[in-house]
């Protein structure tokens, strides 16, 4: 498998599509997946590069989410016998893709990174190509908009930024998120609730 997805039209940016909008692939893929089929893990990875791209762009922001993201297909490749193909993989992938950035912030990797580049020079989540339905300048604003919330997210202490990427991005209820962070559904809600407020905090410094 290849991670050059991001270079096939000449971009770096991640596609993002909402992850609650989009169905598991046929069984028998994931069965090809549990045996390691070349042509199944092909098309798995296709299927959620997306998924796990933006996730990790959003947690560990855009100087470190290629990274991450080949990580997590490798271990994917090397746990595929652990996936179930009468579940939806997503919840197993998004578990794999958070335990992953868990490691990259503890790494030296990540903590050079924080110091060296400044999000501002990360691409945008989820664009491609300008709205055509909107005008110039409210195209404009909405990219600003959707890059000053990044830029909020990525402020965050982490146990925050995991609470509201999961729940509000990843579309997980607080108990699911409670389950892949090791915390209580009290916490997790607890967690969410900090997040939203220190955002609002964020995003009001920066448009008023």
């Amino acid at each position: 498998m290849s991670s050059d997805r991001t270079q096939r039209d000449g971009s770096s940016e991640p596609e993002e599509r909402d992850p609650r909008t989009q169905g598991p692939p046929p069984r028998e893929v994931l069965v090809g997946v549990t045996l390691r089929e070349p042509r199944h893990l092909q098309t798995f990875f296709d299927r959620y590069f997306d998924l796990v791209h933006g996730l990790s762009y959003r947690l560990v922001g855009g100087t470190l989410c290629e990274d991450v993201t080949q990580e997590v297909f490798f271990k994917v490749h090397r746990a595929a016998h652990q996936l179930d193909p009468d579940r939806d993989p997503r919840y197993w992938l998004t578990a794999i893709t958070y335990n992953t950035c868990r490691e990259f912030w503890r790494s030296g990797a990540h903590k050079l990174s924080q110091k060296t580049v400044s999000i501002d020079e990360s691409p945008e989540v989820g664009v491609r190509a300008p709205d055509r339905s909107r005008n110039p300048e409210e195209e404009l604003l909405r990219r600003e908009r959707a890059r000053s919330v990044q830029n909020a997210i990525q402020q965050l202490a982490e146990p925050l930024r995991v609470a509201v990427v999961l729940h509000d991005y990843q579309g997980l209820g607080h108990d699911e998120v409670a389950t892949i962070t090791g915390v209580t559904h009290a916490a997790a809600r607890k967690r969410y609730s900090r997040a939203l407020a220190e955002l609002a905090k964020l995003l009001k410094q920066k448009w008023v």
